[in-house]
């Protein structure tokens, strides 16, 4: 039960890259979401994004700040129209090596895209290892 579920999001978290290039691969991520898709960004209390093209302005943003992102799947499971994802996430943000924990659940619709997408983590741990990078350099002074 769920195979092409869990290969629709295994393919998924793969286009966001392995950590070694720049950018995640758009051309391949936006057409694997359904044009009303929805993508609540964290959870408790994130944004929730409707639709493709706010998706797509999402992951611009999110360019600006983090690059070399890698989707770092521990375990996946699933049943025949949602998958679940238990993740190491990796990205650089201004020369800092962040690691991010996170369950993510995505709802996959009829014809094998994204309908929704959902993402549960801390986003204060993600700006507790950026704030200690920052002093620790600052300790360090200048190289």
């Amino acid at each position: 039960m769920g195979a092409a579920e869990e290969a629709v999001v295994t393919a998924f978290m793969s286009a966001w890259g392995d950590g070694t290039q720049m950018e995640p691969d758009l051309n391949t991520i936006l057409p694997m979401f359904t044009d009303d898709a929805v993508w609540q960004l964290w959870v408790p209390g994130g944004p929730t994004l409707h639709g493709r093209d706010a998706i797509k302005a999402d992951i611009g943003r999110q360019l600006g700040f983090a690059t070399h992102m890698r989707c770092g799947p521990i375990a996946i499971a699933s049943n025949d129209h949602q998958v679940f994802t238990e993740r190491l996430d990796r990205f650089i943000s201004k020369d800092v090596h962040i690691d991010h924990h996170l369950v993510a659940v995505f709802d996959i619709s009829a014809d094998g895209r994204i309908a929704a997408w959902r993402e549960y983590f801390d986003p204060e741990d993600v700006n507790r290892q950026i704030r200690a990078a920052r002093a620790a350099r600052r300790q360090d002074g200048p190289s």
